[in-house]
């Protein structure tokens, strides 16, 4: 089986990881293992959330970035910033103070992602209006949540919106204006700062699209300290005003909050955050339990962008900054704002839809369908014979996992305790060799009795 189908972000430093397991119990989709006493990624089952990075207890997981000396390789150079960057900083820290700190450190400009999302607010709704695909229709925003029906419930990616997200949508306005002024392409750099590691694997390998037009991705992280190290000195009233600081309307602040998209939608319209909820939910759709329902916002974090891994706030306070400084917004001044990108808006229309998202279900045995067929009923003859526990003492985080991997060969029957007990009782197999394949999975040090 193929481990490489998709870009990940995600990467695991294996001299740092101690094969805990922390990271594989927790992971929404089955994607990791236990291997020689270090965790393994199973690539064609990762969706890039993040959760395994969130439990680490040693940091052996990292989230790769673009190197920032990158940047300097372009002519002009441009930061596309999501809002939830601004509700990292305290109170004290405008808007405008970011701004500058972002140009100092290195960019020509800064740009809003959000703006993007008036356009998304019409042709959104006329897309949902055309019939072409059956309700609910589900919001193609968040890249993890596009990934993890792609390979967990493959049956309901046609009713994923086939309109790109505001990211990409920022990426292609600002290279017709600056094409527009007369920059040629391959002096443009568009980076984008990023809250969370699917946008980076979106970024590197996007679904339903062969290349992006973003040149490269930060992680908020990282930028975050750039920026406070930059402006910690500097004095707010000293500061000159940005030609967006400010002026992003709510409903733009709001787009990458939980309910920002169902809000702008028309007919009865959910929103679902943090992965297990969703895959709680998405089983409900796909039971046909859900009815009645015409869009669905589901979002891979809690709180959403808010909650992204990478963001160095909490979300909770990141949220309540964000939604207070898009209450006291100038609605004059709003609409001011944002009528440069909706100038574009016949120009961006035809280029906002995405092929078709293809299923790339982690069931699928096989691409044969008759060798596909034995390896079920394979499947389930190895799991008459399992505990069913789910103990992972095998290095598979289920006992349904261990049989499929026993089948794609990837593990035997005698990884499980279980198994090796019963062997053992019955003369199969020697308490040496027991030790071994324990060994095998976790590790010789694990054993050793100095621990």
């Amino acid at each position: 089986m193929n481990h490489k189908a998709f870009h990940h972000a995600l990467k695991i430093q294996k001299d740092i990881c101690i094969g805990c397991s922390h990271c594989m119990n927790v992971c929404p989709t089955g994607a990791l293992r236990v291997r020689n006493g270090k965790a393994e990624l199973y690539g064609e089952r990762c969706v890039d959330c993040g959760e395994c990075y969130r439990v680490c207890p040693v940091g052996a997981i990292i989230v790769e970035q673009d190197d920032f000396s990158k940047v300097y390789d372009y002519k002009y150079s441009i930061a596309l910033v999501p809002e939830v960057l601004f509700g990292q900083f305290p109170e004290d820290v405008s808007k405008g103070l970011v701004y500058k700190a972002l140009r100092k450190i290195g960019f020509n400009d800064v740009y809003e992602v959000e703006y993007a999302s008036e356009i998304l607010k019409n042709t959104m709704q006329e897309y949902m209006e055309t019939g072409e695909q059956e309700k609910p229709f589900i919001s193609a925003f968040c890249p993890a949540i596009v990934r993890l029906i792609q390979v967990k419930f493959p049956s309901l990616v046609e009713h994923i919106i086939l309109q790109k997200p505001p990211l990409d949508i920022a990426a292609m306005f600002y290279r017709k204006k600056l094409e527009e002024q007369g920059y040629k392409p391959e002096d443009v750099g568009i980076f984008y700062i990023t809250q969370c590691a699917a946008k980076i694997a979106a970024i590197k390998s996007p679904v339903g699209e062969k290349d992006s037009d973003i040149n490269g991705v930060i992680n908020m992280d990282f930028i975050y300290n750039k920026i406070y190290s930059s402006i910690q000195n500097e004095r707010p009233d000293a500061v000159p005003g940005s030609t967006y600081d400010d002026k992003l309307p709510s409903g733009a602040v709001n787009w990458s909050l939980t309910h920002g998209e169902s809000d702008n939608i028309q007919g009865r319209c959910l929103a679902i955050d943090e992965i297990e909820n969703v895959m709680e939910f998405l089983e409900k759709v796909e039971d046909e339990d859900i009815k009645d329902v015409d869009f669905l916002e589901l979002r891979a974090c809690d709180e959403s962008c808010a909650g992204g891994i990478l963001n160095p706030e909490n979300r909770f306070l990141a949220v309540e900054r964000l939604r207070n400084n898009s209450s006291v917004q100038d609605a004059e001044e709003k609409e001011k704002a944002t009528q440069e990108i909706l100038k574009y808006y016949d120009y961006l229309k035809p280029k906002l839809r995405l092929k078709p998202v293809v299923p790339r279900s982690i069931m699928k045995l096989d691409e044969d369908m008759t060798r596909a067929l034995k390896k079920m009923r394979r499947v389930k003859d190895i799991m008459s014979r399992l505990p069913g526990v789910d103990c992972g003492c095998c290095g598979a985080p289920t006992c349904s996992a261990l049989a499929q991997d026993i089948v794609n060969d990837e593990a035997s029957l005698k990884d499980c305790v279980f198994i090796q007990k019963r062997y053992e009782k019955r003369g199969l197999i020697s308490k040496e060799e027991s030790y071994e394949i324990m060994e095998r999975i976790w590790g010789q040090n694990k054993f050793n009795s100095n621990i």
